[in-house]
């Protein structure tokens, strides 16, 4: 019996129509182009003004299964990563398979910020690879600005809005998620998180009045986290597996700044020309910034191209996934 992985075997992105440059945001926030570009490489990002991270992502199904000619009711299972549900409960991934007609689904939504994504791909293989599931859905997708603080120009000039959604199959030609490092430390919560709206500080005029509800960031302690661990378990990947610089045809890094881009890429040897970015025209978009690089980047993909995935996320959250391209645009 041949050895069972999880391919891609589909992806499609979704950002909102809206664009925000930096100039609109030196308009009412104390910044300027030249301060944004210079310290994260964003020049614009996206906006959604009305609708939840479900409409995001439910444009992005459709349209990747209508790329793919699949019935919603052939889809098993839908994994959403996000911190920007529709609501508290139900998930919005039972919200986006309402919208998109995948009836014969289950799904649940997975909080692991900016590594959402990761972790949803590897958690969305292991199904794939057990026999019992056929075609999987993981999506990644964030409305960061309904939680961001627009008085606070340290946050709210880095995050957008978007998503991206993948098609999960099994695969035996060896192509697919080969392997993956995930790691946690809750020590880092209170260098990035929201602090109001859950059990520990619910909702209250109190917690409205403090703008609690709003992404809290200590910028310099989680740059200098993400700039190590990031780079690391990266090259640990590669380590793992036998895998030189030479060997590996697209780094896919988490879309948060451009210097910890740079770092992870010089750790692992790699030149910039084999490095996806696209942070300049959308900005952090959390769990949706890898789908939207790889939406972004299918056509130069090609049928057995090796990729390392990596993020780093508020929790603190972090991992990389080794996988091989499974098809030719």
């Amino acid at each position: 019996m041949k050895n069972i992985t999880a391919a891609i075997t589909g992806i499609e992105g979704y950002v909102p129509d809206e664009v925000v440059t930096n100039d609109d945001l030196a308009k009412f926030v104390d910044t300027s182009d030249e301060w944004i570009t210079s310290r994260t490489g964003i020049k614009e990002r996206r906006i959604l003004r009305e609708g939840g991270s479900s409409d995001i992502a439910a444009i992005a199904v459709e349209r990747l299964l209508q790329k793919k000619g699949i019935d919603p009711m052939e889809i098993d299972l839908v994994i959403c990563a996000t911190v920007t549900p529709d609501y508290p409960f139900p998930s919005t991934a039972n919200v986006v398979c309402d919208k998109v007609g995948m009836k014969n689904a289950w799904g649940y939504d997975l909080i692991a910020a900016c590594s959402g994504f990761l972790y949803g791909l590897s958690t969305g293989a292991q199904f794939i690879e057990t026999g019992k599931h056929k075609k999987v859905i993981v999506i990644g997708v964030d409305k960061m600005s309904a939680i961001l603080d627009y008085q606070d120009r340290t946050t709210c000039v880095i995050f957008g809005d978007g998503g991206g959604a993948v098609l999960l199959e099994a695969n035996e030609e060896g192509n697919g998620v080969i392997d993956s490092i995930l790691r946690s430390d809750g020590s880092g919560r209170n260098y990035l998180l929201q602090p109001g709206g859950g059990s520990m500080h619910p909702s209250s005029v109190e917690t409205v009045e403090k703008r609690m509800h709003y992404v809290k960031q200590e910028g310099k302690q989680v740059f200098k986290f993400a700039v190590t661990n990031m780079a690391e378990v990266s090259a640990e990947i590669m380590e793992n597996n036998n895998l030189s610089s030479d060997d590996v045809d697209w780094l896919v890094p988490h879309q948060a700044n451009l210097r910890i881009i740079d770092a992870t890429a010089n750790r692992m040897g790699l030149p910039k020309e084999k490095v996806m970015v696209n942070i300049q025209k959308y900005g952090n978009t959390t769990a949706g910034t890898l789908p939207l690089c790889l939406w972004d980047y299918e056509k130069q993909l090609k049928k057995g191209d090796t990729l390392i995935l990596s993020a780093f996320g508020g929790g603190f959250t972090w991992g990389a996934i080794y996988l091989k391209w499974a098809y030719n645009s």
